[in-house]
């Protein structure tokens, strides 16, 4: 059995704008803790309809659920801070443990979704 190895210039191109976008995440999530991820996820929303019915569309959708939910947890825990900062700091130290695993979480995800990208691999539902 041979396996035929198919090039498409528009595919690969499309690829190099993902890659791209997963490097400006993890770039917003390191030097913003996140908040310039907005920038990319507009980019996310204008590119993935141009990869519909290739793999390169669920890696689109990855980064926007990443980003999406991401935002929901530093939300919890800037309610934490701002709710409970003056019960001797409990707030503040609940804050900096759920902004610590949502940034954790969402920098395994862009790794994860970066490392399958490379690998030609579509992302899950």
């Amino acid at each position: 059995m041979t396996q035929e190895l198919i090039l498409d210039s528009n595919l690969e191109e499309q690829k190099n704008v993902a890659r791209i976008l997963y490097i400006v995440h993890a770039l917003a999530l390191v030097f913003s803790l996140g908040l310039l991820s907005v920038i990319p996820l507009i980019a996310n929303y204008i590119k993935r309809p141009e990869t519909q019915g290739s793999y390169l569309y669920s890696h689109h959708s990855w980064m926007i659920r990443s980003f999406w939910w991401f935002f929901v947890w530093a939300v919890v825990a800037a309610f934490f801070w701002i709710a409970l900062w003056w019960v001797f700091g409990l707030g503040i130290f609940i804050a900096w443990v759920i902004g610590g695993l949502a940034w954790i979480w969402k920098a395994y995800r862009l790794l994860k979704g970066f490392f399958d990208l490379e690998k030609n691999q579509a992302m899950p539902g």
